[in-house]
């Protein structure tokens, strides 16, 4: 086994942010995490199949509580399918969240201008081409090329599964560019997602190097150029 990390993980309260953001007693906690692990359920997976939200391409959800309401934002490649004709699709997905919870909501919908660069949706992408019986190659080379074509500085993606309908299962993977797992200032993406094939599920992992993080570079240069030798420059006398 391979020491592997979540990298959203390993940059969270470093360089990236919590995805909920609230503070609560130890009695309070477990109850509100909960909560945000059912909202998030809920909307990825709708019980109504009529309202699937997968289809509009949810990267992420990120839950925000005060004392009077629970903000939920969700970040999706294509809103208008969770706005719906007149914003009645999203009063109604806010009401049905205010029911599960027993709170008040208040839900916002912000639009991915570049979904081939986050990790999730490019996963999910894949997920979809495999499910509809697609080569697995040629599917993994096409994410690749979109995600390097819309600016990505490295991108990695990894199958395993019956790959194929093959008897044992295998791991592929493909990788583009640079992929600094290492470097806490290197901006990260990591998507996962399972398909549902015929032959069993294939799981997807996909990894979305988008550059460096701003304001350290400078003092990372800095420091390099001030480090002393390590061995002191001998002088020769003439």
């Amino acid at each position: 086994m391979g020491q592997k990390v979540n990298p959203v993980g390993f940059r969270t309260g470093v360089m990236v942010g919590w995805k909920s953001r609230w503070y609560a007693s130890k009695e309070e906690f477990s109850t509100l995490l909960v909560e945000d692990k059912k909202i998030r359920d809920f909307v990825k997976n709708h019980p109504k199949k009529s309202r699937e939200y997968r289809a509009a391409g949810i990267d992420r959800i990120e839950v925000e509580r005060t004392r009077d309401e629970v903000k939920v934002v969700l970040f999706v490649a294509r809103p208008g399918l969770i706005i719906g004709k007149k914003g009645q699709e999203v009063e109604l997905l806010q009401d049905e969240l205010q029911n599960l919870i027993g709170r008040r909501v208040n839900l916002k919908i912000e639009e991915l201008s570049r979904p081939e660069l986050y990790a999730q949706l490019v996963a999910e992408k894949v997920a979809e081409q495999l499910q509809k019986r697609a080569a697995f190659r040629r599917t993994m080379k096409r994410a690749i090329e979109e995600s390097m074509d819309a600016g990505a500085k490295g991108i990695k993606i990894q199958l395993a599964g019956r790959l194929g309908g093959a008897e044992m299962a295998r791991r592929e993977k493909q990788i583009a560019g640079s992929i600094p797992l290492s470097t806490l200032r290197a901006k990260i993406d990591y998507g996962f997602v399972e398909a549902m094939t015929p032959q069993g599920h294939i799981g997807i992992q996909v990894w979305i190097n988008k550059g460096m993080y701003d304001g350290d570079q400078e003092d990372g240069a800095d420091a390099e150029k001030g480090q002393a030798p390590k061995s002191p420059k001998r002088s020769y006398k003439r």
